[in-house]
């Protein structure tokens, strides 16, 4: 169960749209905390809160802050959202955030196709940078869309990775479906989120994964990247081209995940029912051979259509960009085969591309 505590703000670390850092004093040394503004409103030095200590009693990494739930020093506080669909629903901070289907034009009310757009389903946040950067490098000028789901952490504002994306020009827009909110436009379904990507936001491909903060338990199924079967599902329902990012390391200690993780292995046999197109990375040496190693014992190699890509240089597309980019607790270059294996989803991606979109 949730636990909370009451302290003072002492200073503000960072402000930027939709999220503040702050270091609050809860009787010890000063503590790190963010604050979700369009949640709770913002707070300032010298403030009283209440926050929500759960994540870092746990020892959580990506989650490893407090959470301002309350500031004490107002009695109440409400800013009214653009429309009635709520998000976080019947929780106490349940918020009226709106959605993209509410001002849709008719003739886009009932659209459900995305005209043959590139979709690639990432089950890292992470690997979103590595998407973005080999997308814009082999097709600059085309427009990508983020769809962030509400699997992992439900505020846009809180990736640091997006808004250095969106600041450098490497996604065009963002769009928050289900329960995670923030985005440029927000989407009640993945379903509706491709659409409004395509038709409204005038898309031309999209690259769809959750939040910072995976959740895994060392079960099978007990794990929320398996969203990459359902999104995938429907990037191929909705008449786009479905394109699979292996998560692959050859870093991580942890068996289930060296060569191709077993988060991949069963998304795309038992949570994928559609067939779909595989990027397989070309790395050049002998992790080749584990790679299709891996997906040929899974029967990935015969249920679905694996492409091999040659991914561009993701290191120092990073580099160049002044990306910083983590996984796991480890850098891009600790564990290079897993950005390269997104980067080579995002370069098939631009080469499935169709003529330029039109967004209203």
């Amino acid at each position: 169960m949730p636990s909370f505590r009451t302290g003072r703000v002492v200073r503000l670390i960072e402000e930027r749209p939709g999220l503040q850092r702050v270091e609050v004093d809860l009787g010890g040394a000063p503590e790190r905390a963010y604050v979700l503004p369009r949640l709770t409103g913002t707070v300032a030095p010298g403030d009283r809160v209440v926050v929500n200590t759960t994540a870092v009693e746990l020892g959580l990494g990506t989650g490893g802050w407090h959470v301002v739930h309350w500031n004490l020093e107002r009695d109440d506080w409400s800013e009214k959202g653009p429309g009635h669909i709520i998000k976080a629903r019947y929780t106490s901070l349940q918020a009226d955030v709106g959605s993209a289907e509410e001002h849709l034009d008719p003739e886009l009310a009932g659209a459900d196709d995305v005209g043959g757009m590139p979709v690639v389903a990432a089950a890292l946040h992470s690997q979103v940078p590595a998407v973005a950067a080999a997308f814009k490098h082999a097709a600059p000028g085309r427009r990508l869309a983020y769809v962030m789901t509400d699997w992992a952490a439900l505020p846009l504002a809180l990736s640091d990775l997006v808004h250095a994306l969106v600041d450098r020009g490497l996604v065009d827009t963002t769009i928050t479906c289900g329960h995670a909110f923030g985005g440029d436009l927000e989407a009640v379904s993945v379903y509706s989120a491709l659409v409004v990507a395509r038709r409204l936001a005038g898309a031309d491909a999209a690259v769809v994964a959750m939040g910072p903060g995976i959740v895994g338990t060392n079960t099978r199924l007990g794990f929320s990247g398996i969203e990459v079967g359902p999104v995938l599902d429907a990037a191929t329902g909705l008449g786009g081209r479905a394109i699979a990012t292996l998560r692959i390391s050859f870093a991580d200690e942890r068996e289930r995940h060296r060569g191709v993780s077993h988060h991949t292995l069963t998304a795309l046999t038992l949570a994928t029912r559609s067939r779909v197109e595989v990027a397989v990375p070309v790395l050049g040496d002998d992790r080749d051979d584990r790679i299709r190693r891996d997906l040929a014992d899974a029967g990935i190699a015969a249920r679905h259509d694996l492409v091999e890509v040659e991914p561009p240089d993701v290191l120092g597309l990073f580099a160049g960009h002044g990306l910083h980019v983590v996984s796991m607790g480890r850098p891009a270059a600790d564990d290079p085969a897993l950005f390269l294996a997104a980067a080579a989803a995002g370069t098939l991606a631009a080469g499935r591309l169709g003529p330029p979109a039109t967004g209203l």
